[in-house]
Formats: C-alpha cells, structure tokens, sequence
C-alpha cells in the first residue's frame, strides 16, 4: 500500500501536540487538585466514608469499582490541613489499592503484582501501642517515615513489620499525639505510648442545663480540669480556682484551716446582697461553697461569666456560675481505680521581726520621758534586757504542722450501667497550735440504661467536717491569740515560776489592760465545729422519640452543724468556765423538669431545651449558754451545770423559687451559631406586686475560619467571633424584709417581767429585684497548626435597682428601711492562651490568663455616701472604706499625711482651709481594687519526668495595714516592729517613718497605713515521676507517680506583713475589703505524694 510521508508527520505531529497538550491540562489539574488543604478525622470508618468526605472538602470526584472497595480495610486517620496527596496515602497505606488523579477525578485502581528485585528484606519489628496509662490502641497507625511501608496495631494494640536499623518509626491514633521512635539500638518489644492530643475545639463543656462542644460556645466560659485541681494539696477545690480563669478573682479571708475564701466573677455587684457566684454540682444548684467536695472527686469546672450564660439561673446568675462535675463511670466494661495519697508540711510564710528585750525597754524608757514621767525601767534593767533572750510568741503560737490526705475512686460499667465510688480524708494541723481541719468523704453515682427509652440516676456525697478554730476576733491592743502573739511584751514569759499562766495586764503598770496572754488563750479556749453534709439527687431520663428527652429529677441539700464553745476555769483573766452550743439546719429541696430536642437537618442543627423548677430552702437555728462551772470536765456536755445559764435562742427561714426556662441554640453549618434563652423566677422574699422577674439573654457567634473565603494556612487555623447581651438578677434579701417584723423583747410592769412584742426599727419598703445587664464581646482562635489557643472578651456589666439600707428620721418612729439605692458598673477585659511549645522527646506546655476590671459607683440614693463599718484598734476608731458615686467600689477613705509637727507629731493635710483638721479634711487614699489579676502554668515532660510550675499574681491593688495602728497607740506596753526602733522620729532625725514616741499621738485611719499589695507568687511546682512500670511485667498497676511540690514557696511583694493576698473583713459583703488586722497568717508548705492507677 503506498502513502504520502509527509500526510503521516503531519497526523504524528497532531497526535503529539495533542497528547501534549491534554499531559499539561492534566498537570495543571492537578496542581490545582493537589494544592488544596483538607483535614479528615475518623476512626475505623470505610473508606467510601472517607473519600466522600474528601470529594466533600475538595470538590474532586472518586471514581472506583465497588468490588475492589470491599477488599479494603477499615481506615483510622487523623489529619490538619494537609494536601490531597499525603490524605490518600494516608488512607491507602497497607490497602490492596492505589490511585490516580486525572483532570479533577481521582481513579481508584488494584495495586500491580509485579514483583521486582529487592534488596534482602529488613529485620522485623515487633511492638505494642498504647495510651499513657499502657491501655492498648487497636487500629493506630505505624509507619516508617518517608516510605509506604507500614501497618495498624492489632486488637490488643501489638503490631510487627519491616524496618532497617536506624528507620524512624512514626506512630499516629486518632485522639493522640503522634510520636517518632528512632529504631536505632533497638532490641526486643518496642513499646510506645501516646499522649492524649489536645483538641480544645472538639472539647466537651458543661453548661447550665447541658453540655456542647467548645466550638459551639457563644458565651464566655472557662474550664478548669481535674488535673489543675488535684495539682497540690488544697482545703477546698475554691482555692484551687486561683489564678486558673480569667475574670476570677479568688481571695482568702485568712490562713485559718478551712477559713472562708472570697470568690469575685468579673467584679463586685451588690451592697447588702451576696457576691459570691452560684455553685452549681452535678446539675444541681448548692446553697453555700461547696467545700464538703474534694478535690480528687472533680471531673472538671466550667465558670459561666457572660450574661447570655448565666442568665438561664435568673436571680441567682448575677455573679457568676461555676458548675462542677464530679467523676462518674464510662461505657468501657473496664473498671478503674485512681489512689492519691500524701503529706504535707506547713509553716509560715515569714515572721514578722519584733522588738528585742532590750529593744522594748528602751522604746518605752524614751516614750516616758517624752511624756514627762519617769522611766519605766533602770539602766542596769535596760542593760541585762539587752543580754537576755526575748520570750518570742511567735514561736510559742505557731509551729510546723503536718497535713495528711489520700483518697480512693472506683469507676467502672458496661453498655447498660456506670458507676462511681469513691472516698476521702483530708487531715490538717493549723499553724497556730491546737487549731485544725478534718474532712472525711463518701461519694457514690450510678447511672443505668433501663431501655433505649428510660435511663436513671444517682448521685450521693456525705461528708463530715470537724474543725477546733481559733478566734480571729481582731482584738485590740493584743485581747485575741493573733494580736497578742504580736504585740505581748518580750521581756515577758507565758509562764510563772509556779508553772501557771502569766497575767500580762498586770505585769507592768503602763501595760494595756485588754492584752491577753495568747498561749492562754489558745490552750484553754476552744472553738469546735463538727458539721454533717448530705448531697444527694435522682434523676428519670426519658426518650420516648427520636431527637427528644424529658429529664425529671429531684435533689436534697442538708447541712447540720453543731458548734461548742469553751473557755476553761481561769483566776488569772477571771473566768468561771464558759460555755455556749449553737445548731444550725438547713434543707433545700430542688425539683427539675427539663424537656431537650435537638434535630440535625442538613446544615441546620437546632437544640431547644424548655423547663420548670420549684426550690424549697428551711433554715433553722438553736443556741444555748451558761457560764459559771464547777470543773471543766463538763465543758459543753451539759449547760444545765452552769450557775449562770443563759437566754436561749432559736430562728427560723423560709423561702420558696418558682422558675420557668427555655433556650434555644441554633446552628447553621457550623459557621452562625444563636442563642437565646429566657428565665422567668417568682421568688417569696419579695411582696406580691414584684415577686416576679424575667431575665432574657441572647448570644451570636460567627465561625469565620469555616467560610469558603477564610485562607487555608498554617499560621491562623480558626477563629470564631461572638457577642451576648442578657439580664440576670439577685434577690439580695433575705425572705420577710419586705413583712413589718415583730421583734420579742421583755418589759416591766410594777415588780413582774413580762415577755412582749414589739415593731421592728426597720421600715418595710416596696423592694424591686437587683438586676444585672451585661454586654459581651469575645474572640476565640487557634494558630500555628493548632499549637496555639487563644480567647479574649470584652465585657461592659451593669447592676440596676442596688439594695441597701437608708437612714431615716428619728421623727418617723423607724431608723432605716430597705430601698433599691442605686447602679454599680464593671467592665473589662480578659485574655487567655493555651500553647504547645514544644512537642518532641521533650513536651512543653503553657497556660496563661490575665483579666482587668475597673469598677464604678455609678449611682447612689439621693447621692448619699455608703460608709463601711467603723473598725476600733484601741487608738483609733473609725470607718476605712466608702461607697461614693463616681469612685470605685470600697475606696480607702482617710486623711492623707503632710509630715511632722516642730514637736513630732503627725500633721494632715488641711484641704479645707480652716486651719483644723475635721472629717472634711478626708480624701480618697487608696484603691483595694486591682489593676489586673493573672495566672501561669507550665508543663513540661521528659521520658517519665514532669515539672509543672504555677504562678499566680495581683497588680495594682491597695492594702489597708491595720496591724501598724499599735505604732501609734504607744504608752500601751504593746510590743512593735523593729523597724519603729531605729526609724522614728527624734530632734535629729525629723524624716523619719514613724512619729515621735508618746502616747499623745494624734492618730486617724490615714494614708499612712496604705501599702502596695501587689505580688507575683510561685503558687505551686511540683516535680513528678512516672514510675516505668511495664518494663517490671508488673500486671496490677496501670500507671504510678511519685512527686513533691511546694506551695507558696516563693512571694515576690512589696507588703510588709505576713501576705499581701489577704482580706480579713471579706465575705459576700461589698463595702470593707482590702483590710489586713490581725488575722491567722497564711502558711507555706512541701508535699510528698504518690498517685496510682489500678
């Protein structure tokens, strides 16, 4: 056959250009396919499963038969933001297939069977995967690095194939932190275990009346796990709350063993109601602190802090909700056991230096002449005292006191039933000597699946609390144990020769008539409290539909204390024996019923939670006294002994809280999120007219990173904009404030007493609830390929309709009524991160928080100032704190210091201008409102070693140091600070800190008293050891760790008493705070511990 050539190069040439052209279509194709980003989690799923999540994200289009897809393996993948090609190699790995992309298809084809020549196969290796407690994972992915050779670990997570020596094996599970084992050395079982990955995103949070995923949340929430709880040993999980949440500030009243600790939520809010937030356990709202639960029972703590999420608690969500949920079982057929136990060792953070013998009777030597008497003491006295050991109370007050603790928890269930048992004793000796606090607690919960349609649910905790306190009257002039151990003379011994107790009032003739010997004091009176707490509820969980559940419930609350008061038979102070009993009840019964629907459709997934409940809280009380017996075995046994019995006394409370919710969460696409919920609360304490109350809110929420526009890179990976705007309450009263109350009293009529009936002092007035609106707007966002979590918001909160007392005149026959006053404002800004630094053979993490408040007294009845209560040291006697419109909450209040007299007195400023000093000469001296609170933790891990450091800090805030009125209440015999020795006032040191010394100093509440207190603490570090249990085949501990840390080991501060964080007149109260006057001081401590996994 004959042709023409060149025909022929023609059509060669077409057919050329044309393969060509279709080869770079296909690669440009497949560059743009290869060049997108997906991110896949899924465990054991198929793989059609798979790739239709891919065609989802990518917009690529599989094409496969389906018989090749039956002879693939389930795929376990978790992958961010990586491209196509290392997706499909993924999901393909040890699969009989193979794949292909063609313009924007991906051909799924059968691996060849040729086989070609190879270099001799490589050693086998054998091994086991499992998680950081040695449970196996079956299904991880084990691969050698930059190969496609690799395998999944087997049902009991073991694993074996071929690897040269010095590959590097990369071991990846879906949950976990993927590892990289370098082979090189190695010899026998290659065990490797995962870290549990931490994905702040997908993490459940608990919120009122339910629970969602972290990337749901359009309020403000922070979550504190059980891990910062348990990190060193705390009285109470409360004070394991510092420093851990921004926008929580937590703050102890004193060092005392179980003392009250303050907890403020973005600021102050109320005058005469609480400020404490609502402490909600297990679903249940508590009525006070909830220190009868230990630590080690704590699952988690979410801090509800925004309106849109507390205002569904209505007139109990003003200041914050903090909800706890204790540990219960899991569906895994397993069971657990988690044992903690430890010791600990306490001292005090510092001593404070005192005047030395010679010291003291030199002071007082020079204040008499001062004062033109003679001197109290001889040189020759003067000169021996300078020689002679001081007696130092200090010591003789407070020691080293151990504290012992250890707890046990059982958890375990199947498909049908899940339990959770578990016991606690905590055991600690106080500082001062003979003060302590015991808990001993029993906690159980079971959860049951009777059918798909019917669950049930119980949870009980009972717990006793015994505790001998000692007095923190804040005595003057040294009549309480602190005060005393400060100010007793140290020339003085507690002790006479005879072995009795020294009479200090009478040692010397210039002596204070109020100081008490305090070693007195703490052996021979007591003060012990043994306190019964029952918390229990049931719970009937319906399904009856798909999509909907009915939870009926029920809970109780009973707390039963008894406190015995005894001061022992004493000649030397004049006591006959003293003694008194107080009982206090409380019950409050909760009743719940909550409807929840919550339908997915499509991109629409919406959950509608509807509900009633009824509260129905008693308080009872009882007390009894007697002084006057005839020996101390009695003490409190029986008040019937006393010669003088006492008036006894009883109260009774009552309130009744009807509410209705509903809320509504909407989310469409995971890109709009909404919220709306609305509570209506009727409560009795107020009249008929406002017993009624309704607290909307609503919260928006825009997942901006999973628009289509968002860029797909590894700096930014996630942000989520949101902002609410709700209304939450306070009752703020106490039930019958509203009633015009009789009060009993007796009377006289001719020579008879006569039991009577009488007006109250105080005016019913027509009380409207506290309310509280707050706006809120916040940022959550990851960076760096998730190695970075951060969260901000900004928040603007104000109380409306304050309740407080008002004076009235005397002419109206009552002295105040309750009126609804005034607005308080607070508003700030919060800021926390969560990064993972390092991720290797060594492990780093950190944790940061810090949050600014500034709070304002916005407006006042009739523009009238609010004092605090006027506080008596023996030299001085008036109020520090106010409430004026305009100022911040609680401002310090006083005179402000100009120098010295020509005579070394103290002058004031004159900012009147009449030439006295008067209480308009007063000006604001102080703030104890801090710039900002914050708190840091590290974690760093290697091989089996862990350091955890946790520092925790306040800036900016004031402290009114009351303990230095003694330096101007000289001519007391009070012993002082050193430093009044060397630096006070004389006719050649005119520039000194302290006054001259007399007893005709003119002293006021100043600014001489206000110091810095702002501290950095290194809270707690603790070094850990994860005992290497597996390589001793020891079959009966899952997981072991030894520790010690140090609590409050180190304070970085400017204030010059024991510790700057500190408030001794704090409580639910408002108005005195930032007061430090002779408190039990805070101790320091070092820990040996040991936690075990069974």
């Amino acid at each position: 056959m004959l042709f023409h050539a060149r025909p022929f190069l023609q059509t060669i040439l077409a057919m050329k250009l044309t393969i060509a052209f279709l080869f770079f279509a296909a690669l440009q194709s497949q560059a743009r396919g290869f060049s997108q980003n997906i991110t896949l989690t899924e465990k054991n799923a198929p793989l059609i499963k798979v790739f239709r999540a891919i065609e989802k994200q990518t917009g690529l289009v599989f094409f496969f038969d389906e018989a090749q897809l039956a002879q693939a393996h389930p795929v376990t993948i978790a992958v961010t933001n990586v491209s196509v090609r290392q997706a499909l190699e993924a999901c393909l790995l040890n699969q009989p297939l193979t794949y292909t992309l063609v313009g924007e298809n991906i051909v799924i084809s059968t691996k060849s069977s040729l086989v070609f020549a190879s270099k001799p196969p490589a050693p086998d290796i054998k091994g086991r995967v499992t998680d950081e407690q040695g449970n196996a994972l079956s299904g991880a992915s084990v691969q050698v690095k930059n190969s496609g050779n690799g395998t999944q670990t087997d049902a009991e997570g073991r694993f074996s194939l071929q690897a040269a020596a010095g590959a590097i094996l990369v071991v990846s599970y879906v949950g976990y932190t993927s590892r990289e084992v370098n082979l090189k050395g190695y010899s026998g079982l290659l065990v490797v275990a995962l870290q549990p990955l931490r994905d702040t995103a997908a993490d459940i949070v608990v919120i009122a009346y339910g629970a969602v995923r972290k990337k749901d949340l359009t309020g403000a929430v922070a979550q504190i796990k059980s891990e910062d709880l348990t990190s060193y040993p705390a009285t109470n999980m409360i004070q394991s709350m510092q420093g851990r949440a921004a926008g929580v500030q937590v703050k102890q009243n004193n060092g005392a063993p179980g003392a009250a600790i303050s907890v403020r939520i973005r600021g102050t809010n109320s005058i005469l109601g609480g400020n404490e937030p609502l402490y909600v356990i297990d679903g249940f709202p508590y009525s006070g602190n909830p220190t009868f639960l230990q630590n080690a029972d704590i699952a988690s703590v979410e801090i509800l802090k925004d309106a849109s999420s507390t205002a569904i608690y209505g007139s109990r969500g003003a200041n914050g909700v903090v909800i706890i949920t204790t540990k219960s079982g899991k569906r895994s057929g397993k069971n657990s056991v988690e044992a903690e136990a430890g010791f600990t060792l306490q001292q005090v953070n510092k001593k404070m230096k005192l005047l030395t013998p010679g010291q003291y009777a030199q002071l007082y030597n020079e204040q008499a002449v001062n004062d033109g008497v003679a001197p109290y003491f001889t040189q020759q006295q003067v000169d021996s005292l300078y020689k002679t050991p001081d007696t130092d109370w200090q010591n003789l007050v407070m020691h080293r006191a151990p504290l012992w603790f250890t707890s046990v928890t059982v958890n375990g269930g199947n498909e049908k039933t899940r339990f959770s048992l578990s016991n606690g004793i905590f055991r600690q000796q106080g500082i001062i000597h003979n003060s302590d606090y015991n808990r001993y607690s029993l906690r159980f919960n079971i959860n049951h699946d009777i059918s798909k349609v019917f669950n049930i649910a119980y949870n009980a905790t009972l717990t006793r609390i015994t505790s001998n306190r000692k007095n923190a009257d804040r005595g003057n002039r040294g009549s309480d144990i602190y005060s005393g151990m400060l100010v007793a003379p140290p020339t003085l011994s507690p002790y006479l020769a005879d072995g009795t107790y020294r009479r200090l009032t009478t040692a010397y003739p210039f002596i204070s008539n109020a100081l008490a010997n305090p070693v007195l004091l703490m052996n021979e009176t007591s003060d012990y409290i043994k306190a019964d707490r029952v918390f229990t509820n049931a719970a009937l969980l319906i399904k009856p539909v798909r999509d909907l559940s009915i939870r009926i419930s029920g809970g109780l609350e009973n707390s039963n204390d008894r406190t015995d008061q005894y001061s022992t038979i004493q000649p030397i102070n004049s006591s006959v024996g003293n003694a008194n009993v107080i009982t206090n009840q409380l019950t409050s019964f909760l009743n719940e019923n909550v409807v929840n629907y919550n339908k997915t459709l499509k991109k629409h997934r919406i959950d509608a939670t509807a509900g009633f409940t009824y509260q129905d809280y008693v308080s009872t009380s009882l007390s009894g006294s007697g002084s006057g017996f005839l020996s101390d075995v009695i003490g409190t046994g029986n008040l019937g002994a006393a010669a003088t019995p006492g008036i006894p006394a009883s109260g009774y409370s009552k309130w009744v809280l009807l509410s209705m919710l509903g809320r509504i969460n909407y989310n469409y696409s995971d890109k709009y999120l909404l919220t709306v919920s609305f509570r209506r609360d009727g409560s009795s304490r107020y009249a008929t007219n406002n017993q009624w109350s309704n607290f909307p809110s609503a919260a928006i929420a825009w997942h901006l990173s999973n628009e289509n526009f968002f860029p797909r890179n590894s700096v930014l990976n996630d942000v989520k904009l949101r902002s609410s705007y709700g209304v939450s309450g306070s009752a703020a009263i106490s039930p019958y404030q509203t009633l015009n109350q009789l009060s009993a009293s007796y009377t006289t009529f001719g020579d008879a007493i006569y039991s009577a009936l009488a007006p109250g002092t105080t005016l019913p007035g027509n009380l409207k609830w506290e309310t509280t609106h707050q706006l809120d707007a916040g940022i959550d966002a990851t960076l760096l390929n998730n190695r970075l979590h951060v969260t901000a918001d900004f928040y603007v909160k104000k109380t409306k309709n304050l309740l407080n007392r008002v004076q009235l005149p005397a002419s109206m026959g009552y002295t105040n009524t309750l009126q609804n006053v005034g607005e308080i404002q607070n508003k700030g800004i919060e800021l926390g991160l969560d990064a993972t630094v390092l991720q290797r053979a060594v492990n780093w993490t950190v944790s940061a928080n810090i949050s600014f408040n500034r709070n304002k007294v916005l407006k006042l009845y009739e523009g009238q100032d609010i004092y605090g209560q006027s506080i008596y040291t023996g030299s001085l006697n008036d109020f520090v704190n106010l409430l004026r419109e305009g100022q911040p909450l609680g401002v310090f209040y006083g005179y402000e210091e100009k120098g010295y007299t020509a005579t070394g007195n103290i002058e004031y400023v004159d900012r009147t201008g009449e030439g006295a000093i008067s209480n308009a000469d007063k000006t604001y001296i102080g703030n104890p409102n801090p710039d900002f609170i914050y708190g840091f933790n590290s974690v760093t891990t290697w091989k089996g070693l862990s350091l955890t450091v946790f520092i925790q800090g306040s800036q900016g805030n004031d402290i009114f140091n009351l303990n230095k009125a003694s330096t101007l209440d000289m001519g007391m015999g009070l012993n002082q600070p050193q430093d009044l020795f060397y630096n006070h006032w004389a006719s050649d040191k005119t520039n000194a800190a302290y006054p001259k010394i007399s007893r005709n100093i003119n002293g006021n509440m100043s600014n001489r008293f206000v110091e810095d207190g702002s501290y950095l603490r290194l809270k707690n570090i603790q070094l850990a050891y994860n005992l290497p249990l597996k390589k001793t085949n020891n079959n009966g501990f899952k997981s072991a760790q030894v520790y010690i840390s140090g609590q409050n080991l180190i304070t970085i501060t400017g204030y010059s008493w024991y510790d700057p964080d500190i408030n001794a007149y704090g409580g639910s109260n408002a108005v005195e705070q930032g007061i430090d006057y002779y408190t039990y001081p805070t101790s320091k401590s070092v820990t040996l511990g040991i936690r075990c996994g069974f």
